[in-house]
């Protein structure tokens, strides 16, 4: 029986096709990408015209390639079962590479869709591995890699400590940035709107349903465009027109037709998962990974629901158009049926995804709710957006009549517009916010009565700022990036702090803003917008075989070292050169400037005359000082007016004559200032009530008479527990050990700090055990548990540190949740692969200190024979030759302790003894018995 080996990149999508594929297959998953460019070096060797980019296993993923190797020799046949993009095809290359399969034996399948039918197809017809394909994403990886890896170290010199800077990443937060600097930059404009409340004359109909009273705005006023920008024009045109009369002038009928939407692709659907469920991009592609690799759906039954995710096409198999346009007949009527399926043309110069399909369900006759019970409430939400647009783009046409008024009234004209629906369509299916506008009929002529004339004031709105779904929107327009990227970019500028997401609209952050500025300063290409787009066209261009590879990658780097070497000598380190501002600075009268601190990475006010003057400011969101609000609180301490602050942890309450008082409070929900909670407890020291507060570590007890009562305790009323000394002294300094209470537990801490920090556990005492976070790691099998870090609650594997997997609190639910795929450990247990290491460990050592220990016993061997036969020629020499000899020798070691001592000396203090051993030095020529004695020797020994 021929035994085939399949590799996948997802556990989820290799126990799908296992159940389709059956006997005589094996599919294991790679858990995606098995190599890659190094972590810690540049990876890329250039020399010239040549490239030559080293690739290694990823840290990690050993195990799981060993494994693959191992099934790979026993196989007579692979199969790479990569998604069907650049990247998968990528992932197949560098697979077929390391498992070192004979390319007869070695074949490529792609589908679109994990269903039985497809997968069946994709291998009944196997291709090999594209390599344009590989080199069009070979070669984003090395711009990517050539980019962040020249780049991060300059901007980390020049700004601040661990920046990066990506060649497509960079790019987006410009977009952000420019926004963020239109807004601030932005000065309203006043403007003034008209609008006449008309109906026809009589009386209005008894129908209740029928319009009659409707506004009209005016556009026209002496035959221009009406724009006021002030309240005496505004008003003096409303006393002009309000006597009318107000004829109608003008009546269009019209009846159109709206079409469907097309179907999804990636980015249509990350912006309206966004806009409908408040999706972010990452999650949207997540959910819709798990309903593609595959869902439970009873009986043994496991199937793809969805087509492949990362697309920009919108091509629709036959197949699928004739399955639901069977569905609409069926369940809907013919008259929701077009006669002609509808077709969706996309204007796009990306050809990357073209290949692909859009994004539809499968199988159209498996409905929402017929899902409802298998699948999760994020997985069935976006399931239903999904099929319903599908099935609505191969609905008919919703018709509309539409109808549009003109109606004048002295020098003023009005237009008035309404429309209504005449048959739903698609609409049925997918309703539209657009709410109906009616009209009354009206003839050319007919004199309207006027219920109202209002003239409203209006400040024009700075531009809106990015959303998700709007940024996404941008990227696609500018061809920035892939649909495949969009998650990660998103993602990545909001994870390096260049960027902030409030009220789900982007915020550009000081440090953002200063490495844009500074990037586009000295790296006019790569922040280009166009450029960017343009070397996505060159991308393709590889694919399709039109351009090499390397010469593309030496096309951007030629220009970019260039760049790079001249940013390197003239960029200007962050405070070099400050921005001034228009603030004196109240210490000292001089101005103040606009200065970037490496440690907070935000901008602030600091005086021009520093360090002569110390004087700072913060600054607020609009990049002004930020003021002290003055409140009616007075200060428990000295009775001052007490003023708003903005710290690190928000608002507060502080007093002020601070320093001089340094009374402050939290800032309660509703603005108040927060009085502390009074315990049952009450102070030893002056009798008032112990107050419970939150520190570093965790709330405790402190007296509510502070600053004048320091007194604290632990929750329970128990003073804190002083450092006792202990029996233990310190590795690193010899001093003693002190325990002390910690948030952890108690432990032992230098007596000398600060200076020494050095600590460790008590002996025989065991920490509390952590508790589970309720999943296993990924890496090594042990139970994840939950633990208290500087910054909060984190989730690490029980096993540190020999396993340092960690991830937070987020992360966790995600994968609880099943939004973040959580892939079991299933090798063996970590206490095995431990043994098995320890003895192969003893044995290495052991064989490498054998040889060193024979070497060293024959050295000593070699040199005690020498010393024998030395003293035996010694002791003829010494009765048969001359009694001059004995001083001679006498002499030598003499000389030698003295030198060695002139050595010590030398080291300790080679100042005032180099000029000595200079002059000393013909001395040690005199040597002539140590010279000669080897030839009286050789004389004595001859007699």
């Amino acid at each position: 029986m021929t035994n085939i080996l399949v590799v996948v990149e997802s556990p989820a999508k290799a126990k799908t096709l296992n159940k389709y594929l059956g006997i005589g297959y094996q599919v294991l998953a790679s858990m995606g990408h098995v190599r890659d460019l190094p972590k810690h070096k540049f990876g890329i060797k250039i020399k010239k015209a040549q490239i030559e980019p080293r690739y290694e296993v990823i840290p990690g993923r050993e195990k799981t390639l060993r494994e693959i190797k191992k099934a790979a020799r026993k196989a007579d046949k692979l199969y790479l079962a990569c998604d069907p993009d650049r990247e998968g095809e990528a992932i197949a290359w560098h697979l077929a590479e390391e498992l070192e399969i004979s390319p007869e034996n070695t074949f490529r399948v792609t589908f679109h869709e994990i269903t039985k039918s497809a997968v069946k197809k994709a291998f009944e017809n196997p291709t090999r591995i594209s390599m344009p394909k590989v080199n069009a994403q070979q070669t984003r990886r090395l711009l990517d890699r050539l980019v962040g890896y020249q780049l991060s170290p300059l901007l980390s010199r020049k700004i601040a400590r661990n920046l990066s800077a990506g060649r497509v990443q960079s790019v987006a937060v410009r977009l952000i940035v420019d926004r963020e600097k239109e807004i601030r930059a932005f000065i309203s404009e006043e403007y003034w709107r008209i609008m006449a409340s008309v109906s026809p004359q009589g009386d209005a109909p008894d129908k209740p349903d029928a319009p009659w009273n409707f506004d009209a705005e005016l556009k026209r006023y002496a035959g221009k465009p009406f724009k006021v920008d002030n309240t005496d024009d505004a008003l003096r045109i409303r006393a002009e027109l309000e006597p009318g009369p107000f004829v109608v002038t003008k009546v269009e009928k019209k009846q159109r037709k709206q079409k469907a939407a097309p179907p999804f692709m990636t980015s249509t659907l990350q912006q309206q998962s966004s806009i409908q469920m408040r999706f972010s991009a990452k999650k949207t592609m997540a959910v819709a990974q798990q309903l593609y690799e595959g869902i439970e759906l009873g009986d043994d039954e496991q199937v793809g629901l969805i087509t492949y995710m990362r697309t920009d096409s919108l091509n629709v198999s036959q197949e699928a158009i004739n399955q639901v346009r069977d569905y609409i007949s069926s369940e809907f009527g013919a008259r929701y049926l077009p006669k002609k399926p509808n077709t969706h043309i996309r204007k796009s110069k990306n050809k990357a995804q073209e290949a692909h399909e859009a994004i539809r369900p499968t199988d159209v006759s498996r409905t929402p709710d017929s899902l409802r019970k298998v699948l999760s409430k994020d997985q069935l939400r976006l399931y239903r957006l999904i099929w319903r647009r599908f099935l609505a783009s191969q609905m008919t046409s919703a018709e509309f009549a539409t109808s549009s008024v003109e109606i004048t009234s002295g020098q003023g004209l009005f237009r008035a517009s309404g429309r209504i629906k005449l048959f739903d369509g698609w609409t049925r299916l997918l309703e539209e916010k657009t709410e109906e506008k009616r009209l009354p009929v009206l003839e050319e002529g007919q004199v309207l009565d006027l219920r109202e004339l209002l003239a409203t004031q209006h400040f024009t709105q700075p531009p809106p700022r990015f959303t998700e779904a709007s940024l996404v929107k941008t990227l696609e327009k500018e061809g920035i990036g892939r649909p495949s990227t969009y998650a990660a970019i998103i993602s990545t500028i909001q994870g390096r702090k260049y960027v902030l997401q409030k009220e789900r609209k982007f915020f550009a952050t000081d440090l953002g803003i200063i490495v844009t500025d500074k990037l586009v300063a000295h790296f006019p290409d790569i922040m280009n917008t166009g450029f960017t787009s343009t070397m996505e066209l060159h991308l393709d261009k590889i694919e399709d075989e039109t351009i090499d590879w390397k010469d593309c990658f030496f096309e951007f780097f030629k220009p970019f070292d260039a760049d790079l070497w001249r940013a390197m000598r003239e960029m200007k380190g962050v405070n070099e050169d400050p921005d001034p501002s228009d603030v004196v600075c109240p210490a000292c009268g001089q101005m103040m400037v606009f200065l970037f601190s490496p440690v907070r990475k935000e901008r602030f006010l600091g005086c021009s005359q520093y360090p002569e003057c110390k004087q700072t400011f913060s600054l607020n969101e609009d990049g002004q000082p930020r003021k002290d609000e003055k409140t009616d609180v007075a200060c428990d301490v000295c009775e001052a007016p007490m003023v708003i602050k903005q710290g690190k942890s928000g608002r507060f309450f502080s007093c002020s004559r601070f320093p001089e008082c340094k009374n402050a409070k939290p800032m309660g929900p509703d603005g108040a200032p927060l009085e502390p909670e009074i315990s049952e407890h009450s102070c030893p020291e002056c009798g008032k009530g112990l107050a419970v507060r939150k520190g570093k570590w965790g709330d405790f007890l402190s007296c509510s008479g502070f600053p004048d009562c320091k007194h604290t305790a632990n929750l329970d009323g128990k003073p804190r527990a002083a450092p006792v000394p202990s029996d233990e002294t310190c590795k690193k300094c010899g001093k003693p050990m002190l325990s002390r209470q910690g948030r952890r537990g108690r432990f032992l801490a230098c007596s000398g700090y600060p200076r020494c920090r050095s600590t460790q556990s008590i002996p025989g005492e065991k920490p509390p055990e952590p508790e589970s976070a309720g999943l296993g790691c990924e890496k090594c099998g042990r139970p994840m548990v939950l633990k208290t870090g500087r910054k909060g609650q984190f989730v690490s594997c029980s096993g540190y540190p020999k396993c340092k997997t960690t991830m937070n609190l987020d992360e966790l639910e995600q994968r609880l949740s099943g939004v973040i795929p959580h892939t079991p450990y299933t090798g063996p247990p970590p206490e095995e692969v431990e043994a098995a290491k320890k003895p192969a460990a003893k044995k290495k050592a052991a064989a490498k200190k054998k040889p060193a220990a024979k070497k060293k016993s024959a050295a000593k061997k070699k040199t005690t024979a020498k010393k024998k036969t030395g003293a035996k020629k010694l002791a003829t020499a010494k009765t048969a030759s001359a009694a001059t000899a004995k001083p001679a020798s006498k002499a030598k070691p003499a000389a030698k302790k003295k030198s060695a001592a002139k050595k010590k000396s030398a080291l300790k203090k080679p100042a005032a003894t180099k000029k000595p051993a200079a002059k000393k030095k013909p001395a040690a020529k005199k040597k002539p018995a140590a010279k000669e004695k080897p030839a009286a020797e050789a004389t004595a020994a001859g007699a």
